[in-house]
């Protein structure tokens, strides 16, 4: 399976209708490629709280057609990253803001959307701007099964395991990561693959928006956590070739996901 991660450049002084465009055409450069990754928040920039409400669009709106154009003329699976999504679908009270990734198919098709489940920001910010996902997602790829996670949510193992119950094999991160915290974000892929003895496939944003500085640094980690590959600090694409039979064959020669104990059962306490 071959996947591309685009870690694009997110600057203020490009609009966000040109971002999508070149975004679009960043995507239908990888034809030949399995799937392909967007980071989290690209069109709006991760930090740029003051603009949510102004961009925040349906997930049939802008950002998903552009998308669905590009998925299809380069025939590839599509993790567009994410968008600032204004609800109206009767699962939340119309108008609530969530950070919500989107998948397409080859066809240009919204296949699944995940809403991220940990915002970012303690009191203030996306924490305070944006609904709380509930919901694991999982998708099933013709060579692997992917589940998804946004960012924040990378320092929250159990999400992680959640999804591995639920059948993933490869772990995708979209993710506007602040440059200062760097060291965190790929120590915490690393963790979350070894743990999960999955793929893990973080892509990040490049450039500096609303003041922040961003990480970069998109990286691909194997099941044993070696580091297949990994950007710099710019914007960039890193095409990897991954094998999805490695999930199965690390977890059957090293099978510490069934020596698991704690969240199978209650273990007694003692005080």
């Amino acid at each position: 399976m071959r996947a591309s991660l685009i870690q694009i450049a997110v600057e203020p002084d490009e609009s966000v209708d040109a971002r999508r465009r070149r975004a679009a055409a960043l995507v239908r450069e990888q034809r030949g490629a399995d799937l392909v990754v967007l980071p989290e928040l690209w069109p709006v920039g991760a930090f740029a709280y003051e603009s949510f409400a102004d961009e925040a669009e349906s997930p049939d709106g802008p950002t998903f057609r552009e998308m669905s154009k590009a998925a299809s003329d380069a025939g590839v699976w599509l993790h567009a990253g994410s968008i600032v999504e204004r609800a109206a679908d009767g699962r939340a009270p119309d108008g609530t803001l969530y950070n919500t990734s989107l998948v397409l198919s080859p066809a240009g098709e919204l296949v699944r959307m995940y809403r991220k489940i940990h915002r970012f920001g303690f009191d203030k910010g996306e924490a305070t701007l944006m609904g709380a996902g509930g919901e694991l997602v999982t998708v099933r790829l013709p060579e692997t099964t992917l589940g998804l996670a946004t960012c924040y949510d990378l320092r929250f193992p159990e999400l992680f395991r959640g999804l591995v119950d639920a059948g993933a094999e490869t772990l995708v991160v979209p993710a506007g990561w602040p440059a200062r915290r760097r060291a965190h974000w790929t120590l915490l892929a690393r963790a979350r693959a070894v743990e999960n003895q999955a793929y893990v496939l973080a892509c990040a944003t490049a450039g500096t928006h609303a003041g922040v500085e961003q990480s970069g640094h998109s990286i691909v980690v194997d099941p044993w956590g070696e580091v297949l590959a990994e950007a710099g600090t710019d914007e960039e694409v890193l095409t990897v070739d991954l094998d999805p039979a490695t999930v199965a064959t690390t977890r059957e020669r090293f099978p510490a996901l069934k020596d698991r104990r704690l969240g199978l059962e209650t273990p007694s306490v003692t005080r």
